[in-house]
């Protein structure tokens, strides 16, 4: 078996992974739970080659991500439910469906109307694979019906609540502006320290929910991803506390065995340069 820039030959790599008996143990043993925390991973470290911008890694990291649809895909195979080519055919006939302005005809001319049009198209597919679930017998795919049914609740946290909010916004549930949001924030926090304050830490941690969920909604008013807001920040932690590190290396020190003001003094000087 030799490298290729086939995808056959990937496929056929999976499957000789998955041999009962000639192929590898820990392969063999994997099923779709499994393995269903790696293909999250993979997801994350496709963002952050991006975010890196590595395109090196990023090709690297894309072969990873696609290694996880061979693998889901061997084993749906394995057990007669689809096959690789299956998922091929299935997104290129959504592809398709949901870009009539390039595959056929439509009046969606602008990002904002294709953006309209896309969500017009995903629910009609939804209620026809209701009506093709109900067909067979099978329950709904999800208990919330509506506007917000076509959010999956498998999402990141953080992404669930922007896709929720996006969703209700489309129907006028939604603040004009982003200073409502801010006055809400600052209610909710309000709310939080009432709660904090009672020692009610079940309720004290509803309400940090219902503040992260007013910041993600500010976030969408202020057009800015509040995931990649959010690592923004978190890179930015990892320079000035690395810079923390190293000034206390620098006097014999690790952050053991410093002063929180020590430390402090550093981050406060990491602030200025980096």
């Amino acid at each position: 078996m030799k490298p290729t820039r086939d995808i056959s030959g990937l496929i056929e790599i999976m499957a000789a992974l998955r041999h009962p008996e000639t192929g590898c143990p820990w392969d063999i043993k994997q099923d779709f739970a499994s393995i269903k925390p790696y293909t999250i991973e993979e997801a994350y470290e496709v963002a952050d080659a991006i975010e890196r911008n590595d395109p090196e890694d990023l090709c690297d990291e894309l072969g990873d991500l696609l290694l996880q649809v061979v693998f889901h895909s061997r084993m749906a195979e394995e057990e007669g439910l689809f096959s690789f080519g299956d998922v091929v055919e299935a997104i290129t006939r959504k592809m398709i469906r949901r870009h009539p302005h390039v595959f056929e005809r439509s009046e969606a001319d602008t990002p904002d109307k294709v953006k309209a049009q896309w969500a017009d198209i995903k629910a009609e597919e939804k209620a026809e694979r209701a009506k093709r679930r109900a067909a067979r017998g099978l329950p709904e795919d999800g208990a919330v019906t509506g506007q917000l049914s076509g959010v999956p609740r498998a999402l990141p946290a953080l992404m669930e609540a922007l896709k929720l909010q996006e969703a209700a916004s489309r129907v006028g549930f939604d603040w004009g502006a982003a200073g409502p949001v801010l006055d809400k924030i600052e209610e909710e926090i309000s709310e939080l320290r009432t709660e904090i304050a009672s020692g009610r830490s079940d309720k004290a941690a509803e309400e940090l929910g219902d503040v992260i969920f007013a910041v993600a909604n500010l976030a969408r008013h202020l057009k800015t991803d509040p995931e990649d807001a959010l690592r923004s920040t978190n890179t930015k932690f990892r320079n000035r506390f690395s810079h923390v590190e190293q000034g206390l290396s620098r006097d014999g020190k690790s952050p053991k065995d410093a002063t929180l003001e020590e430390m402090e003094a550093l981050w406060q000087q990491a602030k200025t340069e980096v």
